[in-house]
């Protein structure tokens, strides 16, 4: 990972060990590195700068960092009364750090994580452009990466619900999900080696490709369009897979239920059940192949 250029480290002034609380303590202030300062309370601890680089410290008050462009933060803590701590700030780099507070990364660009832990992830991530994670954890809440553009993930672990909807251009490798409604309306979306376990993955997703993947969780990848998956295997509880889909599939081993593909081609090792009834959309004519039987 590497920090953005707009983030210049000589001639910065230092501000150390000091503790801040109240209105905008910090407000407008550039070209400074913060060490070992606490944000105690108040709102808009840190707003409206520039070139800024945090390491061991913490945050206890509202929305500590509002509207930055161009920072580091390092070995920080953000505490559950921290809530909306980082909105419309672009140019940053989060690195082995602590959230316990939610609805963080609001309306930015140009974002990197690494090493970090997210114990409340209601509402985090929104509407944020550019976005790079490596071992990042995050842990219940609802609608993480929501309408979120131009994502690289390499190492995530995720309990909370309905994440990644209306996602565009993503490639996400190494990930262990567990959830609901996961991928809803996504576009252009990508997925390697991945766990994804979780009722109803990626309804009216466009260009959503898996590749090597598990899957679980019921009634999966239906109303999708252009969907691909290359050698993923599925749980016994996936029933009704596919349902209204597009898809050119590959599966390796057992899957319990494909039910009224519209087209393209799917080939598994072997299939449970196939349901073609009354309510399969034209054309149609997706081929089907258990390997079993063959």
């Amino acid at each position: 990972m590497t920090i953005h250029p707009q983030l210049q480290t000589n001639n910065m002034t230092l501000i150390e060990n000091k503790t801040y609380g109240g209105e905008r303590p910090l407000f407008g202030i550039h070209d400074t590195e913060l060490k070992n300062i606490t944000i105690v309370d108040g709102e808009s601890g840190i707003k409206c700068c520039h070139n800024l680089k945090c390491t061991d410290s913490n945050f206890y008050g509202k929305y500590p960092w509002w509207h930055v462009d161009g920072s580091e933060i390092k070995d920080c803590y953000f505490a559950a009364g921290s809530r909306s701590a980082i909105w419309y700030s672009h140019n940053m780099v989060m690195k082995n750090c602590t959230i316990d507070g939610p609805k963080f990364f609001r309306e930015m660009t140009n974002l990197e994580l690494e090493n970090v832990s997210i114990k409340d992830a209601d509402e985090t991530f929104w509407k944020v452009k550019g976005l790079k994670i490596h071992n990042v954890n995050l842990h219940e809440g609802t609608y993480p990466f929501m309408f979120c553009e131009d994502i690289e993930v390499d190492g995530l672990k995720s309990d909370a619900k309905y994440v990644f909807q209306y996602v565009k251009n993503a490639v996400i490798r190494n990930a262990h999900i567990v959830t609901k409604d996961s991928f809803w309306e996504t576009e252009n979306v990508t997925i390697f080696d991945s766990y994804l376990d979780g009722e109803y993955l990626g309804w009216h997703s466009k260009n959503l490709r898996l590749i090597r993947c598990h899957i679980g969780g019921e009634q999966p990848l239906c109303y999708a369009r252009d969907l691909i998956l290359e050698d993923c295997t599925f749980d016994p509880a996936s029933d009704r897979a596919f349902e209204e889909s597009t898809v050119q599939a590959t599966i390796k081993g057992s899957i319990t239920e494909i039910k009224n593909p519209t087209s393209g081609r799917i080939v598994a090792d072997s299939i449970g059940r196939i349901t073609i009834d009354e309510y399969i959309k034209q054309p149609a004519n997706c081929e089907i192949i258990d390997l079993s039987k063959s």
